[in-house]
Protein backbone atom coordinates (compact mmCIF):
# COMPACT_ATOMS: atom_id res chain seq x y z
CA UNK A 1 0.00 0.00 0.00
CA UNK A 2 3.10 2.57 1.02
CA UNK A 3 4.50 1.61 -2.63
CA UNK A 4 1.21 2.24 -4.72
CA UNK A 5 0.87 5.78 -2.69
CA UNK A 6 4.43 6.52 -3.41
CA UNK A 7 3.89 5.99 -6.73
CA UNK A 8 0.92 8.03 -6.92
CA UNK A 9 2.73 10.66 -5.30
CA UNK A 10 5.55 10.56 -7.58
CA UNK A 11 2.96 10.38 -10.93
CA UNK A 12 1.20 14.07 -9.28
CA UNK A 13 4.67 15.07 -8.68
CA UNK A 14 6.01 14.90 -12.14
CA UNK A 15 2.44 16.09 -14.05
CA UNK A 16 3.10 19.15 -11.63
CA UNK A 17 6.24 19.66 -12.50
CA UNK A 18 5.55 19.18 -16.56
CA UNK A 19 2.42 22.00 -16.03
CA UNK A 20 4.68 24.26 -14.11
CA UNK A 21 7.58 24.54 -16.84
CA UNK A 22 4.62 24.62 -19.70
CA UNK A 23 3.47 27.23 -17.68
CA UNK A 24 7.04 29.00 -17.52
CA UNK A 25 7.56 29.15 -21.39
CA UNK A 26 3.80 30.05 -22.29
CA UNK A 27 4.66 33.17 -20.01
CA UNK A 28 8.15 33.93 -21.23
CA UNK A 29 7.18 33.44 -25.05
CA UNK A 30 4.71 36.03 -23.89
CA UNK A 31 6.85 38.62 -22.18
CA UNK A 32 9.45 37.96 -25.37
CA UNK A 33 6.69 39.42 -27.45
CA UNK A 34 6.34 42.52 -25.16
CA UNK A 35 9.92 43.41 -25.55
CA UNK A 36 10.27 42.59 -29.21
CA UNK A 37 7.25 44.67 -29.68
CA UNK A 38 8.31 47.90 -27.68
CA UNK A 39 11.23 48.40 -29.91
CA UNK A 40 9.45 47.53 -33.55
CA UNK A 41 8.64 51.45 -34.00
CA UNK A 42 11.89 52.82 -32.89
CA UNK A 43 13.85 50.44 -35.45
CA UNK A 44 11.57 51.73 -38.06
CA UNK A 45 12.18 55.08 -37.71
CA UNK A 46 13.69 55.95 -40.51
CA UNK A 47 11.39 54.34 -42.69
CA UNK A 48 8.75 56.10 -40.64
CA UNK A 49 10.04 59.69 -40.82
CA UNK A 50 10.31 59.22 -44.93
CA UNK A 51 6.89 58.07 -45.49
CA UNK A 52 4.95 60.39 -43.14
CA UNK A 53 7.25 63.69 -43.56
CA UNK A 54 7.31 64.30 -40.05
CA UNK A 55 11.00 64.97 -37.77
CA UNK A 56 12.08 62.98 -35.32
CA UNK A 57 10.78 65.20 -32.33
CA UNK A 58 7.21 63.86 -33.63
CA UNK A 59 8.12 60.19 -33.76
CA UNK A 60 9.67 60.52 -30.42
CA UNK A 61 6.24 62.28 -29.13
CA UNK A 62 4.77 58.93 -30.32
CA UNK A 63 7.31 56.92 -27.86
CA UNK A 64 6.88 59.21 -24.91
CA UNK A 65 2.76 58.60 -25.53
CA UNK A 66 3.35 55.19 -25.53
CA UNK A 67 5.77 55.51 -22.01
CA UNK A 68 2.74 57.64 -20.62
CA UNK A 69 -0.39 55.41 -21.46
CA UNK A 70 1.63 52.06 -19.86
CA UNK A 71 2.34 54.14 -17.16
CA UNK A 72 -1.04 55.30 -16.28
CA UNK A 73 -2.61 51.63 -17.07
CA UNK A 74 -0.31 49.61 -15.33
CA UNK A 75 -2.30 49.75 -11.66
CA UNK A 76 -5.78 49.37 -13.24
CA UNK A 77 -4.79 46.57 -15.43
CA UNK A 78 -3.42 44.92 -12.23
CA UNK A 79 -6.94 45.50 -10.48
CA UNK A 80 -8.47 43.63 -13.57
CA UNK A 81 -6.26 40.93 -13.79
CA UNK A 82 -6.67 40.14 -9.67
CA UNK A 83 -10.46 40.16 -10.67
CA UNK A 84 -11.36 39.21 -13.91
CA UNK A 85 -8.43 36.83 -14.05
CA UNK A 86 -4.70 37.49 -15.55
CA UNK A 87 -5.10 34.74 -18.12
CA UNK A 88 -8.04 37.14 -20.21
CA UNK A 89 -6.33 39.87 -19.28
CA UNK A 90 -2.90 38.80 -20.91
CA UNK A 91 -4.29 37.38 -24.43
CA UNK A 92 -6.15 40.93 -24.50
CA UNK A 93 -3.07 42.32 -24.31
CA UNK A 94 -1.70 39.83 -26.91
CA UNK A 95 -4.09 40.96 -29.26
CA UNK A 96 -4.17 44.52 -28.48
CA UNK A 97 -0.35 44.76 -28.91
CA UNK A 98 -0.65 42.61 -32.39
CA UNK A 99 -3.08 44.97 -33.97
CA UNK A 100 -1.44 48.20 -32.58
CA UNK A 101 1.40 47.63 -35.18
CA UNK A 102 -0.84 45.77 -37.88
CA UNK A 103 -3.17 49.14 -37.76
CA UNK A 104 -0.50 51.41 -39.35
CA UNK A 105 1.05 48.86 -41.64
CA UNK A 106 -2.66 48.87 -43.01
CA UNK A 107 -2.83 52.71 -42.97
CA UNK A 108 0.40 54.66 -42.54
CA UNK A 109 -0.64 58.15 -41.05
CA UNK A 110 0.84 59.88 -38.19
CA UNK A 111 -2.52 60.19 -36.31
CA UNK A 112 -2.59 56.26 -36.42
CA UNK A 113 1.29 56.39 -35.29
CA UNK A 114 0.00 58.07 -32.31
CA UNK A 115 -3.27 55.69 -32.19
CA UNK A 116 -0.86 52.91 -32.53
CA UNK A 117 1.98 54.44 -29.95
CA UNK A 118 -1.58 54.29 -27.33
CA UNK A 119 -2.56 51.02 -27.63
CA UNK A 120 0.96 49.56 -27.75
CA UNK A 121 1.45 51.59 -23.88
CA UNK A 122 -2.11 49.61 -23.13
CA UNK A 123 -1.18 46.52 -23.97
CA UNK A 124 2.59 46.65 -22.79
CA UNK A 125 0.76 47.61 -19.26
CA UNK A 126 -0.30 44.06 -19.25
CA UNK A 127 2.42 41.91 -19.22
CA UNK A 128 3.69 42.60 -15.54
CA UNK A 129 0.90 42.82 -13.74
CA UNK A 130 -0.87 39.38 -15.71
CA UNK A 131 2.44 37.49 -15.94
CA UNK A 132 3.48 37.97 -12.59
CA UNK A 133 0.09 36.81 -11.29
CA UNK A 134 0.26 33.38 -13.20
CA UNK A 135 3.86 32.51 -12.16
CA UNK A 136 3.41 33.67 -8.29
CA UNK A 137 0.29 31.32 -8.42
CA UNK A 138 1.60 28.47 -10.34
CA UNK A 139 5.65 27.86 -10.14
CA UNK A 140 7.13 25.85 -7.44
CA UNK A 141 7.77 28.09 -4.15
CA UNK A 142 11.62 26.54 -4.02
CA UNK A 143 12.49 27.73 -7.87
CA UNK A 144 10.09 31.25 -8.19
CA UNK A 145 13.26 32.95 -8.36
CA UNK A 146 14.38 31.28 -11.18
CA UNK A 147 11.14 31.26 -12.70
CA UNK A 148 10.91 35.07 -12.29
CA UNK A 149 14.76 35.24 -13.79
CA UNK A 150 14.01 33.11 -17.00
CA UNK A 151 10.78 35.20 -17.33
CA UNK A 152 13.08 38.44 -17.21
CA UNK A 153 15.36 36.44 -20.05
CA UNK A 154 12.85 36.22 -22.26
CA UNK A 155 11.79 40.03 -22.47
CA UNK A 156 15.70 40.88 -22.62
CA UNK A 157 15.96 38.44 -25.90
CA UNK A 158 12.97 39.68 -27.33
CA UNK A 159 14.33 43.23 -27.27
CA UNK A 160 18.26 42.23 -28.61
CA UNK A 161 16.96 40.35 -31.50
CA UNK A 162 14.37 42.89 -32.39
CA UNK A 163 16.49 44.99 -34.38
CA UNK A 164 17.84 41.98 -36.57
CA UNK A 165 14.86 40.69 -36.98
CA UNK A 166 12.75 44.00 -37.85
CA UNK A 167 15.46 44.47 -40.31
CA UNK A 168 14.98 41.49 -42.16
CA UNK A 169 11.39 41.56 -42.43
CA UNK A 170 12.49 45.58 -43.82
CA UNK A 171 14.23 43.95 -46.54
CA UNK A 172 12.16 41.27 -47.81
CA UNK A 173 8.68 42.70 -47.37
CA UNK A 174 9.24 46.37 -46.86
CA UNK A 175 8.64 48.82 -44.19
CA UNK A 176 4.43 48.42 -44.01
CA UNK A 177 4.61 45.01 -44.36
CA UNK A 178 7.02 44.54 -41.56
CA UNK A 179 4.58 46.25 -38.97
CA UNK A 180 2.30 43.81 -40.26
CA UNK A 181 4.43 40.79 -39.83
CA UNK A 182 5.72 41.80 -36.26
CA UNK A 183 1.81 43.08 -35.20
CA UNK A 184 0.49 39.48 -36.20
CA UNK A 185 3.12 37.74 -33.61
CA UNK A 186 0.71 39.27 -31.19
CA UNK A 187 -2.44 37.07 -32.18
CA UNK A 188 -0.67 34.11 -32.71
CA UNK A 189 1.27 33.98 -29.41
CA UNK A 190 -2.11 34.50 -27.90
CA UNK A 191 -3.48 31.68 -29.92
CA UNK A 192 -0.54 29.49 -28.89
CA UNK A 193 -1.17 30.06 -25.04
CA UNK A 194 -4.80 29.58 -25.75
CA UNK A 195 -3.78 25.66 -27.08
CA UNK A 196 -1.60 25.14 -24.16
CA UNK A 197 -3.97 26.13 -21.86
CA UNK A 198 -2.03 28.35 -19.59
CA UNK A 199 -3.57 28.32 -15.88
CA UNK A 200 -5.68 31.41 -14.62
CA UNK A 201 -4.51 33.25 -11.46
CA UNK A 202 -7.48 35.78 -10.08
CA UNK A 203 -10.31 36.07 -7.03
CA UNK A 204 -12.66 33.28 -8.13
CA UNK A 205 -9.76 30.70 -8.39
CA UNK A 206 -8.92 31.64 -5.04
CA UNK A 207 -12.24 31.61 -3.32
CA UNK A 208 -13.39 28.13 -5.16
CA UNK A 209 -9.59 26.62 -2.99
CA UNK A 210 -11.24 28.06 0.03
CA UNK A 211 -7.91 30.81 0.30
CA UNK A 212 -9.64 33.83 0.44
CA UNK A 213 -8.37 36.80 2.10
CA UNK A 214 -10.09 39.58 3.87
CA UNK A 215 -10.36 42.53 1.38
CA UNK A 216 -7.59 45.34 2.32
CA UNK A 217 -5.64 47.90 0.70
CA UNK A 218 -2.74 46.98 -2.10
CA UNK A 219 -1.07 50.48 -1.45
CA UNK A 220 0.73 49.87 1.19
CA UNK A 221 4.14 51.76 2.08
CA UNK A 222 5.95 48.88 0.86
CA UNK A 223 5.15 48.69 -2.80
CA UNK A 224 5.29 52.55 -2.82
CA UNK A 225 8.89 52.77 -1.97
CA UNK A 226 9.26 49.53 -4.52
CA UNK A 227 7.45 51.75 -6.84
CA UNK A 228 10.14 54.52 -6.51
CA UNK A 229 12.71 51.30 -6.51
CA UNK A 230 11.55 50.78 -9.96
CA UNK A 231 11.52 54.32 -10.99
CA UNK A 232 15.65 54.80 -9.95
CA UNK A 233 16.38 51.17 -11.61
CA UNK A 234 14.98 52.66 -14.73
CA UNK A 235 16.64 56.11 -14.76
CA UNK A 236 20.38 54.27 -13.40
CA UNK A 237 19.85 51.95 -16.79
CA UNK A 238 18.39 53.95 -19.57
CA UNK A 239 21.08 56.43 -19.65
CA UNK A 240 23.91 54.11 -19.95
CA UNK A 241 21.20 51.85 -22.31
CA UNK A 242 20.32 55.15 -24.77
CA UNK A 243 22.91 57.83 -24.54
CA UNK A 244 25.88 55.56 -23.72
CA UNK A 245 27.23 55.09 -27.18
CA UNK A 246 26.87 59.03 -27.88
CA UNK A 247 28.56 59.82 -24.15
CA UNK A 248 31.62 57.64 -24.95
CA UNK A 249 31.99 58.66 -28.58
CA UNK A 250 31.58 62.65 -27.58
CA UNK A 251 33.14 62.56 -24.24
CA UNK A 252 35.86 59.94 -24.22
CA UNK A 253 36.90 59.49 -27.73
CA UNK A 254 35.62 56.31 -28.48
CA UNK A 255 34.98 55.42 -31.94
CA UNK A 256 31.48 54.38 -33.28
CA UNK A 257 32.02 50.44 -33.26
CA UNK A 258 34.35 50.62 -29.96
CA UNK A 259 31.21 52.51 -28.11
CA UNK A 260 28.72 49.70 -29.36
CA UNK A 261 31.03 46.99 -28.47
CA UNK A 262 31.03 47.94 -25.16
CA UNK A 263 27.08 48.92 -25.00
CA UNK A 264 27.04 45.20 -26.30
CA UNK A 265 28.84 44.05 -23.73
CA UNK A 266 26.61 45.45 -21.05
CA UNK A 267 23.54 44.38 -22.77
CA UNK A 268 24.85 40.71 -23.19
CA UNK A 269 26.24 40.36 -19.63
CA UNK A 270 22.68 41.83 -18.36
CA UNK A 271 20.45 38.98 -19.73
CA UNK A 272 23.28 36.58 -17.95
CA UNK A 273 23.04 38.08 -14.95
CA UNK A 274 19.40 37.85 -14.81
CA UNK A 275 19.44 34.30 -15.27
CA UNK A 276 22.58 34.15 -12.47
CA UNK A 277 20.38 36.00 -10.25
CA UNK A 278 17.74 33.96 -10.03
CA UNK A 279 19.67 31.15 -8.62
CA UNK A 280 20.87 33.47 -6.16
CA UNK A 281 17.17 34.51 -5.31
CA UNK A 282 15.90 31.02 -4.49
CA UNK A 283 18.98 30.73 -2.18
CA UNK A 284 18.38 33.41 -0.02
CA UNK A 285 15.31 35.62 1.80
CA UNK A 286 17.57 38.85 2.23
CA UNK A 287 16.71 40.08 -1.22
CA UNK A 288 17.03 43.82 -0.77
CA UNK A 289 20.55 42.92 0.66
CA UNK A 290 21.14 41.54 -2.35
CA UNK A 291 20.14 44.05 -4.89
CA UNK A 292 21.97 46.55 -2.37
CA UNK A 293 25.10 44.48 -2.24
CA UNK A 294 24.97 44.17 -6.43
CA UNK A 295 24.16 47.73 -7.00
CA UNK A 296 27.23 49.32 -4.60
CA UNK A 297 29.37 47.42 -6.52
CA UNK A 298 27.79 48.47 -9.66
CA UNK A 299 27.49 52.06 -8.94
CA UNK A 300 31.22 51.69 -8.13
CA UNK A 301 32.11 50.54 -11.55
CA UNK A 302 30.04 53.25 -13.38
CA UNK A 303 31.79 55.72 -11.44
CA UNK A 304 35.37 54.43 -12.26
CA UNK A 305 34.05 54.78 -16.00
CA UNK A 306 32.58 58.08 -15.34
CA UNK A 307 36.03 60.09 -14.04
CA UNK A 308 38.27 57.80 -15.82
CA UNK A 309 39.17 57.57 -19.75
CA UNK A 310 39.49 53.75 -19.60
CA UNK A 311 41.65 51.70 -22.49
CA UNK A 312 39.24 50.05 -24.89
CA UNK A 313 39.66 46.36 -23.17
CA UNK A 314 39.04 47.98 -19.79
CA UNK A 315 35.84 49.83 -20.32
CA UNK A 316 34.42 46.49 -22.11
CA UNK A 317 35.38 45.01 -18.84
CA UNK A 318 33.57 47.87 -16.76
CA UNK A 319 30.94 47.59 -18.86
CA UNK A 320 30.31 43.80 -18.99
CA UNK A 321 30.61 44.10 -15.10
CA UNK A 322 28.32 46.35 -14.89
CA UNK A 323 25.55 44.85 -17.06
CA UNK A 324 25.87 41.29 -15.53
CA UNK A 325 24.98 43.26 -11.94
CA UNK A 326 22.69 44.75 -13.37
CA UNK A 327 21.05 41.53 -14.33
CA UNK A 328 21.82 39.49 -11.12
CA UNK A 329 18.88 42.28 -9.27
CA UNK A 330 16.23 41.61 -11.72
CA UNK A 331 14.88 38.56 -9.81
CA UNK A 332 15.43 39.75 -6.61
CA UNK A 333 13.67 42.59 -7.23
CA UNK A 334 10.90 40.84 -8.44
CA UNK A 335 10.62 38.80 -5.60
CA UNK A 336 11.02 41.94 -2.94
CA UNK A 337 7.48 42.78 -4.64
CA UNK A 338 6.03 39.51 -4.40
CA UNK A 339 6.77 39.54 -1.11
CA UNK A 340 5.52 43.04 -0.50
CA UNK A 341 2.11 42.41 -2.11
CA UNK A 342 -0.78 41.30 0.12
CA UNK A 343 -2.16 37.89 -0.13
CA UNK A 344 -4.05 37.58 -3.56
CA UNK A 345 -2.80 41.25 -4.73
CA UNK A 346 0.56 40.15 -7.16
CA UNK A 347 -1.31 41.65 -10.27
CA UNK A 348 -2.60 44.76 -8.69
CA UNK A 349 0.79 44.86 -6.37
CA UNK A 350 3.15 44.33 -9.82
CA UNK A 351 1.27 46.42 -11.77
CA UNK A 352 1.52 49.29 -9.34
CA UNK A 353 5.35 49.08 -8.80
CA UNK A 354 5.84 48.54 -12.95
CA UNK A 355 4.69 52.39 -12.99
CA UNK A 356 7.78 53.09 -11.83
CA UNK A 357 9.67 52.17 -14.60
CA UNK A 358 7.19 53.93 -17.30
CA UNK A 359 7.88 57.05 -14.93
CA UNK A 360 11.76 56.44 -15.41
CA UNK A 361 10.78 56.03 -19.29
CA UNK A 362 9.48 59.50 -19.51
CA UNK A 363 12.07 61.35 -17.29
CA UNK A 364 15.44 59.87 -18.81
CA UNK A 365 15.01 60.57 -22.41
CA UNK A 366 14.78 64.32 -21.20
CA UNK A 367 17.12 64.51 -18.61
CA UNK A 368 19.89 62.51 -20.08
CA UNK A 369 19.36 64.47 -23.50
CA UNK A 370 19.36 67.52 -21.59
CA UNK A 371 23.37 65.89 -20.15
CA UNK A 372 24.14 66.05 -23.83
CA UNK A 373 23.02 68.86 -24.93
CA UNK A 374 24.95 70.93 -22.33
CA UNK A 375 27.99 68.88 -23.50
CA UNK A 376 28.58 66.99 -19.96
CA UNK A 377 28.53 63.61 -21.71
CA UNK A 378 30.78 62.26 -18.27
CA UNK A 379 27.55 62.91 -16.59
CA UNK A 380 25.47 60.33 -18.03
CA UNK A 381 26.94 57.97 -16.49
CA UNK A 382 27.97 60.42 -13.01
CA UNK A 383 23.80 60.58 -12.79
CA UNK A 384 23.73 56.96 -13.06
CA UNK A 385 25.84 56.48 -10.23
CA UNK A 386 23.48 58.48 -8.13
CA UNK A 387 20.37 56.93 -9.36
CA UNK A 388 22.23 53.63 -7.76
CA UNK A 389 23.13 54.96 -4.73
CA UNK A 390 19.52 55.93 -3.67
CA UNK A 391 18.53 52.54 -4.96
CA UNK A 392 20.64 51.14 -2.63
CA UNK A 393 19.08 52.91 0.18
CA UNK A 394 16.24 52.13 -0.96
CA UNK A 395 16.64 48.21 -0.92
CA UNK A 396 18.21 48.71 2.61
CA UNK A 397 14.72 49.90 3.50
CA UNK A 398 12.30 47.26 1.60
CA UNK A 399 14.65 45.26 3.40
CA UNK A 400 13.58 46.42 6.70
CA UNK A 401 9.99 46.76 6.32
CA UNK A 402 7.50 45.53 8.72
CA UNK A 403 5.26 44.94 5.83
CA UNK A 404 7.18 42.22 3.79
CA UNK A 405 7.47 39.74 7.27
CA UNK A 406 4.08 39.91 8.27
CA UNK A 407 2.63 39.82 4.79
CA UNK A 408 4.99 36.65 4.23
CA UNK A 409 7.15 35.37 6.89
CA UNK A 410 10.57 34.31 6.16
CA UNK A 411 10.06 35.22 2.70
CA UNK A 412 9.06 31.69 1.68
CA UNK A 413 4.67 31.81 1.95
CA UNK A 414 2.89 32.71 -1.45
CA UNK A 415 1.78 36.14 -1.43
CA UNK A 416 -0.63 35.50 -4.07
CA UNK A 417 -2.32 32.53 -2.88
CA UNK A 418 -1.58 32.40 0.71
CA UNK A 419 -4.45 32.29 3.51
CA UNK A 420 -4.87 35.29 5.75
CA UNK A 421 -2.54 35.09 8.68
CA UNK A 422 -3.19 32.85 11.32
CA UNK A 423 -5.33 30.41 9.37
CA UNK A 424 -4.10 26.83 9.14
CA UNK A 425 -3.23 25.22 5.94
CA UNK A 426 -1.85 22.26 4.33
CA UNK A 427 -0.33 22.77 1.16
CA UNK A 428 1.13 20.11 -1.35
CA UNK A 429 3.56 22.34 -2.66
CA UNK A 430 4.85 20.82 -6.08
CA UNK A 431 2.91 17.52 -5.63
CA UNK A 432 5.82 16.29 -3.41
CA UNK A 433 3.51 16.18 -0.45
CA UNK A 434 5.43 18.60 1.88
CA UNK A 435 2.96 19.76 4.40
CA UNK A 436 3.52 23.56 5.20
CA UNK A 437 1.26 25.51 8.16
CA UNK A 438 1.15 29.31 7.66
Amino acid sequence: MVDVLAATQQVRSAVKSDESLRTLAAISTAHWVSHFHIFVLPMLFPFLKQQLGVGYVELGFALTVFAVTSGLTQAPIGYLADHIGARKVLLMGLTVGGFALIMPGLHLSYPWLIASAVLLGLANSVYHPANYAILSAHMNEARMGRAFSIHTFAGFLGGAVAPAIVAVLVATVGGRGALIAAGAVGPLVALLLLVVGIPDASAADRRSAGTEVPAQSVITPALLVLTIFFMLLSLSNAGISNFGVVALMSGYGASFSSANIALTAYLGTSAIGVLAGGFLADHTKHHGQVAAACFAVNAAIVLLIATINLPLPLLIAAMASAGFLGGVIAPSRDMLVRNAAPPGAAGRAFGIVSTGFNFGGVISPLLFGWIMDQNMPHWVFGASVGFMSLTVLLSLATERSPHNSSANPGGDADASRGPARGQSVKTDIAGGGTVRRI
